[in-house]
């Protein structure tokens, strides 16, 4: 490891660390460790597999499976008379009808209009606001709370193996919802797609969240950490007469193809200059500090792998009923017609199974494809190209499905490549060999043909999404 790797450590603020750094985009490609905790093995308490990834993976779609996400989420918790309107300043979501037991996925945008970073929020019942997932966007909202003047209290409880303030624990799969209603104690309620509801579990009170990561109608239960074990194991005792199983982090990680989740895109806070200051507040060993690049896209600047809410298909929950840091931007960016659509490409399975086969050849193979989920890099971004060989997207990690039986990856691409059938090719592999990540092999770059398909992939996900579109964005 180079000593660059650390070199994060040798300034204050993450401002000292740009001030420093002539090659933000080398430095983040070439000289820094992913942040994020499934890039450590054995930094959660869960096997990467509890049976084989390939049983876990059918569970979502045959019977159920039980993932618990308490490991590697952070969260943040808003108490006070401000709180709400706190968010509400910082975010591109309307909170007109924002009450308690609701929930949204939350974005926030810098003031050119560039996602900083996104979460689920909750509104429980005791009028705590609870931020889940997304240190990006959860910083930013700690650095308002603090120097902005708002009459809020904020509490950070950041991803450990040990003295977590909540669990989180996720039914999935055609039977996620019998599980469930044997589960608690009285009858189901009826919970409107991401809405929420407190039942009893085993005795304990559980905050329920309705939704569908893996393209069915599940649950997300969460409580207080200390009662995770008799919640979990009365979901595994009633689950056991439906074939339930436990999901490892190999299943986990692997949900984002069929979902069609495009995580953690690179957060916009390196260049707008109204957001010096923050940048000085952050420390430079931050994630900020740490963001990790990686796969054949190298672009010049680092604002060049910013993204819009349109790029996300977030725009659906842009709303103009208030304002917000980057409304006049994001109002411009809306009259625009070419914004960029994410979409599912599937990956042409002859030149993946050549990947494979170049590890037995006498030639430098092609870049490894781990399964079930190819992640070396954080922020991993490939190269999508036209048949011509023009540059029209991008594409995320890439993993197997077995449900599928395909390599999808979940990409962003011009509006005229977005057409479900639509050829297009992605480079695979970084150029010159590799960078210096030491996840990262030597290898060659080849290209992979693929096909434009919906986003999520998975039929039972399409349906779920469209379902539910227009009261996701209540």
């Amino acid at each position: 490891m180079s000593d660059n790797i650390v070199g994060a450590t040798k300034h204050a603020s993450l401002q000292d660390l740009l001030d420093a750094t002539p090659d933000l985009v080398s430095y983040f490609y070439n000289d820094t460790g992913s942040p994020h905790a499934m890039a450590t093995p054995g930094a959660a308490p869960l096997p990467p597999e509890f049976t084989n990834w390939r049983d876990e993976q059918r569970a979502w779609r045959e019977s159920v499976l039980l993932f618990d996400q308490s490991y590697h989420m952070p969260e943040t918790f808003l108490r006070g008379p401000d709180a709400q309107r706190l968010l509400n300043d910082l975010g591109i979501n309307s909170f007109e009808k924002f009450g308690p037991l609701r929930a949204k996925q939350y974005f926030c945008c810098n003031h050119q209009g560039y996602v900083i970073g996104e979460c689920v929020l909750q509104h429980l019942d005791d009028g705590t606001l609870e931020l889940i997932s997304g240190t990006y966007l959860q910083n930013w909202v700690e650095y308002n709370a603090e120097v902005s003047g708002y009459d809020v209290t904020l509490e950070r409880d950041p991803p450990a193996a040990a003295g977590r303030r909540m669990y989180h624990l996720q039914l999935e799969g055609p039977h996620a919802r019998d599980v469930f209603a044997e589960a608690i104690a009285g009858e189901m309620p009826d919970i409107p797609f991401f809405r929420m509801a407190k039942v009893r579990i085993a005795g304990s009170d559980v905050h329920v969240l309705r939704h569908g990561m893996a393209g069915h109608l599940g649950v997300e239960l969460s409580g207080p950490f200390a009662e995770i074990g008799r919640v979990r194991d009365r979901l595994l005792e009633i689950g056991a007469a439906y074939g339930i199983r436990r999901s490892g982090t190999k299943a986990q990680y692997s949900a984002l193809g069929e979902s069609g989740w495009f995580g953690y895109p690179m957060p916009a806070v390196y260049t707008d200059p109204m957001l010096a200051d923050y940048r000085r507040w952050l420390p430079a060993d931050s994630w900020e500090g740490r963001s990790q690049l990686g796969g054949s896209l190298v672009l010049p600047r680092i604002e060049q792998y910013y993204v819009t809410p349109w790029d996300l298909g977030a725009d659906r929950l842009l709303k103009f009923d208030h304002d917000f840091v980057g409304r006049a931007a994001l109002e411009e960016m809306a009259k625009r017609t070419d914004h960029r659509k994410k979409v599912t490409l599937v990956w042409n399975a002859e030149d993946v199974a050549r990947i494979y086969a170049s590890l037995l050849g006498p030639d430098l193979p092609y870049k490894y494809m781990e399964l079930p989920k190819s992640s070396y890099s954080f922020h991993q971004n490939d190269e999508v190209r036209s048949a011509r060989g023009d540059l029209v997207g991008l594409s995320k990690f890439v993993g197997y499905t077995v449900n599928e039986a395909k390599f999808l990856s979940v990409a962003i691409v011009a509006p005229e490549f977005a057409t479900p059938g639509t050829e297009v090719l992605v480079t695979w592999g970084e150029p010159d060999g590799g960078s210096r990540k030491p996840t990262v092999e030597r290898h060659r770059q080849t290209t992979v043909r693929a096909t434009v398909a919906p986003n999520p992939y998975a039929k039972a996900a399409q349906e779920h999404k469209n379902a539910a579109l227009s009261k996701a964005t209540g």
